[in-house]
């Protein structure tokens, strides 16, 4: 049976830049800005997992994003992989969200996409974490958000079979820190996808001229219709980190002359000093 698929993607840093990425002290926030960024690996995983099953079963695959406004190119990225449709949540009232903030926003990005549709999505995919915060926790609370079941660290999805109803059965493997556990699953259901879970296939020249005329819809916090602000941005997020400040790395440094003995004797003194060397 076809599947309404949706995978939700975040535009992370790109690692050859981290030396650049820096806090706001005031606003306790990374700067991105002109930081290149590429798709979040674990997400990359998550969408070849919604294509084979698309593949396999028909149907759709819709990424979602909650990014800047350049986060539109990496969502061109996405549909020239395959995916059908893209649409970005984008507006500077979603920015500084944390974890619970950034899953309520794309529950509401996703509940505007069903209604204008007029379908359910049926599976909901992220990467299991994302480069830049590792928290693991956007899965978790966007099936809670769907009040759809949904696991964590998902490394392998597979059909059992349909019942007598004609429903597809999938047996889900999520991995623990001394091997797996398996569950039995029917839809609708949100996974957070290991990264090592699928291997991404190569963007082809076809996908890339295909993408540019497949539809990717910006929407901003106006287009959240339905969404609280309670819930939206930095103020919705009660995720607040402390006093943020850049160590000072600078050390002092005492060139030493003389005979080598002397200099010997110097940084014993020294040494001896600061507590490092006690006795004769």
């Amino acid at each position: 049976m076809p599947y309404n698929i949706a995978v939700c993607v975040k535009p992370v840093p790109d690692p050859k830049h981290y030396d650049r990425v820096t806090i706001d002290p005031v606003k306790k926030t990374i700067t991105r800005a002109g930081i290149p960024t590429l798709i979040n690996p674990p997400d990359k995983s998550a969408i070849e997992a919604a294509l084979q099953l698309r593949e396999r079963c028909g149907g759709s695959v819709v990424v979602i994003s909650m990014a800047p406004p350049d986060g539109a190119e990496i969502l061109r990225e996405v549909l020239a992989m395959g995916a059908d449709e893209a649409f970005l949540l984008s507006d500077r009232a979603l920015g500084g969200a944390d974890t619970l903030a950034t899953s309520y926003t794309l529950l509401h990005g996703l509940k505007k996409i069903e209604a204008a549709k007029g379908f359910r999505f049926d599976i909901v995919l992220c990467g299991n974490e994302t480069a830049d915060g590792a928290t693991a926790q956007v899965s978790s609370q966007l099936g809670e958000w769907l009040e759809y079941p949904h696991l964590w660290n998902v490394s392998a999805l597979e059909s059992k079979g349909t019942d007598g109803e004609g429903k597809e059965t999938f047996l889900l493997r999520t991995k623990m820190e001394n091997g797996y556990m398996e569950w039995t699953a029917q839809t609708p259901f949100v996974l957070g996808i290991a990264r090592d879970m699928t291997k991404p296939r190569f963007t082809s020249v076809m996908g890339i001229m295909k993408a540019k005329n497949k539809p990717l819809t910006v929407w901003n916090r106006a287009d959240l219709d339905t969404a609280e602000d309670t819930y939206l941005g930095l103020p919705g997020s009660p995720t607040q980190p402390g006093v943020i400040f850049s160590p000072d790395l600078k050390r002092s440094g005492e060139l030493l002359t003389g005979t080598p003995e002397e200099i010997v004797g110097r940084i014993t003194a020294i040494l001896r000093a600061s507590g490092v060397v006690t006795g004769g």
